[in-house]
């Protein structure tokens, strides 16, 4: 979030836990069986684990994570097992907790950290840590990351720091993420517009269009690559 703050949605916009259903039932009509839960945070959603439950529930879902800060994923991580999600991807930047607050300006490390442990001991494996890194993956705090992860079993990707109206980019090291060449994702933003690409200002919205044609809309002009998106921003879309 930018420290200056944010110009928030109307409540109006936002779509619902139904409406997010629909959109993942009609997904999986059409050949899609990989669904995550980004943000913002989703664990500050009122709710979230009745939206993990209604999706778990949806027939030919087949690989279901959610991303987070981790900050309450201690206290959500049974709950959220229970409700049906598989996997956790928390991200973790540096294990200095000075650094951590700096980077967060509310956050503990140690929230993280036991929230992560809490992952792995109700069974949301595998748990992935997403590490930011400005340049390179063997800056200071992304090796003590990447020790953390080898001593506790954790599958970790350092991704570059992006910007987007700058059409900053690259692939992630450790998983398929910004590899234009085989990318097949879609995005929904909190405010139903199916997006083909993070890196676009390409859009189509659910409300508008309805949900096949808008799912189509973006299917047929997904970019062959990514360029810039000088409409959104990380917190208002997903990161």
């Amino acid at each position: 979030m930018p420290e200056s703050g944010i110009q928030l949605m109307d409540h109006a916009d936002i779509i619902t836990y139904e409406e997010i259903v629909e959109v993942v039932k009609k997904s999986i009509q059409m050949g899609i069986d990989k669904i995550r839960i980004t943000g913002g945070e989703p664990l500050v959603r009122k709710g979230i684990v009745d939206l993990v439950a209604m999706v778990a529930q949806i027939p030919g879902v087949k690989d279901f994570g959610l991303s987070t800060n981790g900050a309450n994923l201690k206290k959500y991580a049974k709950a959220l097992k229970e409700a049906g999600l598989h996997r956790v991807n928390v991200s973790l930047d540096t294990l200095d907790p000075d650094r951590y607050h700096q980077i967060t300006r509310i956050g503990h490390v140690e929230d993280v950290l036991e929230g992560i442990s809490e992952a792995q001991r109700v069974g949301l494996n595998p748990v992935k840590i997403n590490c930011v890194i400005k340049k390179s993956s063997q800056e200071p705090d992304a090796l003590e990351v990447a020790a953390y992860c080898r001593k506790n079993n954790l599958q970790i990707r350092f991704i570059h720091q992006m910007e987007l109206n700058m059409g900053h980019f690259s692939v992630v090291e450790g998983g398929e993420g910004g590899d234009c060449t085989i990318c097949n994702r879609l995005r929904l933003t909190a405010d139903g517009k199916i997006k083909p690409c993070l890196f676009s200002n390409l859009e189509y919205n659910i409300r508008e269009f309805g949900i096949e044609e808008a799912i189509n809309l973006a299917l047929k002009h997904k970019p062959k690559c990514g360029t810039t998106n000088t409409k959104g921003s990380f917190y208002n879309m997903g990161g």
